[in-house]
Order: C-alpha cells, then structure tokens, then sequence
C-alpha cells in the first residue's frame, strides 16, 4: 500500500467562485473530504440533506450553519465540529467572505 500525504491548506485557488469538494480518502464505508468555501452558502429556501451521516470539523475561517429542527443557528470558527445525521435537513447560511472556509467532511 502506497503512502500518500499532503497538506489541507496547499493547492487552494485564490479565487472561488464556487465550493470546491476534493476527495481525499475513500474505502466502501467512508468517505473524506476537504471543502474550501469563501463567501458561499446555501440557496435561500433550499436545504441540504444527504443519505449518509457527515461529521464535519472547520479547520479555518468562519461559517454559520442551521437545521430545519432547530432554533438556533450554529456559528462555527476554527476547532469547531458537529454530527450531521443521515436525512437531517441543514444549511450553510453564511461562509467568511474575506477568509478562505476549510472544512474536513467525513461522510459515512
């Protein structure tokens, strides 16, 4: 098995027009992923929901999130983390505009 490594700030574009999902490990029960966001977000009225669960860590920048089931909104900075179930519906309501959102995603 060859080794492979990297690093999750390298290889960002400076300009983001739109998230960037890069794959960075799969096997045939998870899967991992770097997301890099700067200024997106969610379509107003639009929810995300996924089929699989996702725990997903911010490494830098800023973002808010929420869920159709709950009040509050989430604001995440660098550390943060949460669980997002399988077929809970969720938002990014805001990512920083001025700082590039790295977040590390595993869906399983």
């Amino acid at each position: 098995m060859e080794q492979e490594r990297g690093n999750l700030f390298e290889g960002i574009s400076k300009q983001l027009p739109k998230e960037v999902f890069s794959q960075l490990l799969e096997t045939g029960k998870f899967r991992l992923e770097r997301i890099v966001s700067q200024g997106q977000s969610t379509s107003k009225g639009e929810w995300l929901e996924q089929d699989q669960n996702e725990w997903v860590v911010l490494l830098s920048g800023a973002a808010i999130l929420s869920f159709e089931k709950d009040v509050n909104q989430f604001n995440m900075k660098p550390g943060d983390y949460l669980h997002i179930p399988e077929h809970c519906k969720h938002r990014v309501e805001w990512t920083d505009p001025k700082v590039k959102t790295v977040w590390l995603a595993l869906h399983y």
